[in-house]
């Protein structure tokens, strides 16, 4: 049996695989087992911050396994603790819980929310309010606080206590909390699942100013648009937000789980002993991966993300098949003639691998990715498109 028919043999029939057994890569290209050469814009999902076979994140990576791979949150060690500080500092948050995926970065979020609101608001005061075309996550509860009907058909009932309202309509937000006791509101700066499309500056900086208002917490998820991808540490940055908690996962330890949820200092304290842990989170191996991405994630890197970003936006918006393009930094959406599916499809045959994101292209390519690539991937995209 073939690797491709072993699988569909016996993993669960879940995701709709692209034909190609990646087998090996190095930086921006991956080969399949057929030896096809890929330029690789998809990057794991936002993961691969630094591509294949990084040999920066391998050194540390190797360098904790010889030392020690996992302990559990039973004892102390000194990449989890280095790591919290390193995001902290970076941020101006207070602390940080970690844990092994976005989904659980953000289920951790929304617990504390709910807590923060019981000891300060009342017990009654449980709402979460998402936006719709959101999307937080594959458990019960992330999928309640996911603004899209369709992921929630078939598994009912979901976690009650969630409320969705449209982006961008400042009156839907305010009856929101006039209707319900808010805990909370959780909000992607751009909605990656939803289409690549970003929160306007005016319409973020109102889900703030209101929810503050209220008393609630303003939770921004970002599990996708973290960890540089948006040219900025956070992509809430770049909004002047000032939320009390933020959830990340993704590419912070370069490939390998880990997620983050980090409280600012109003909040920090509002999980005591007891009230959550995660036996994964915080591993070892995994932080030591983070802080290498961590470390590299300056000011250099973030400018040289966003003049990519700039390149690309003003490239791709050139093309004939492209009607618009979306998004931050090197995390973007086009909106083609064509059907999505069908441009992924013809540029994967010209050795090009992209996502789709609901209607549209989605690029998450590395962010040291070589200009001479994305120039090579746009001339790919100009013919499939």
């Amino acid at each position: 049996m073939s690797i491709r028919e072993i699988d569909q043999a016996y993993v669960a029939g879940t995701y709709k695989r692209f034909p190609v057994e990646i087998v090996s890569g190095q930086g921006s290209i991956c080969w399949d087992a057929e030896g096809k050469e890929y330029i690789d814009l998809g990057t794991g999902i936002a993961v691969n911050t630094f591509g294949y076979a990084d040999e920066v994140w391998q050194r540390a990576v190797t360098a904790q396994i010889g030392k020690v791979q996992h302990t559990s949150n039973l004892y102390y060690t000194e990449p989890c603790a280095l790591l919290a500080q390193a995001l902290c500092q970076r941020t101006g948050m207070g602390k940080v819980f970690f844990s092994n995926s976005g989904a659980e970065a953000n289920e951790c979020a929304i617990k504390v929310a709910r807590k923060y609101a019981a000891e300060h608001l009342g017990p009654e005061y449980a709402t979460i309010i998402t936006l719709r075309n959101s999307f937080h996550g594959r458990t019960l509860t992330t999928l309640a606080a996911t603004g899209q009907d369709h992921y929630h058909e078939l598994f009912q009932p979901l976690t009650p206590g969630f409320v969705h309202v449209d982006a961008e309509k400042e009156e839907q937000l305010a009856a929101a909390f006039q209707e319900n006791k808010v805990a909370g509101v959780l909000v992607e700066c751009v909605q990656g699942e939803g289409g690549v499309v970003p929160l306007s500056l005016e319409y973020a900086q109102t889900v703030e100013r209101i929810a503050h208002e209220q008393g609630a917490l303003l939770m921004v998820d970002e599990v996708q648009t973290g960890n540089g991808r948006t040219g900025t540490l956070y992509a809430y940055q770049q909004y002047g937000l000032h939320p009390d908690v933020v959830s990340t996962a993704k590419g912070l330890a370069g490939g390998l789980p880990l997620g983050a949820t980090l409280l600012s200092e109003e909040v920090q304290h509002t999980l005591g002993y007891g009230d959550h842990g995660s036996t994964f989170g915080g591993n070892p191996v995994c932080c030591a991966a983070a802080l290498s991405v961590l470390e590299r994630i300056d000011e250099a890197l973030l400018a040289e993300v966003q003049g990519k970003s700039a390149y690309l936006k003003e490239a791709l918006s050139k093309l004939p098949g492209v009607r618009q393009v979306t998004g931050l930094g090197l995390m973007l959406g086009l909106q083609t003639e064509k059907p999505a599916g069908e441009v992924v499809e013809a540029c994967r045959q010209r050795g090009l691998l992209l996502l789709t994101a609901k209607d549209r292209v989605r690029l998450l390519p590395a962010l040291n990715i070589p200009m001479e690539l994305l120039e090579k991937a746009v001339q790919i995209l100009a013919e499939a498109t």
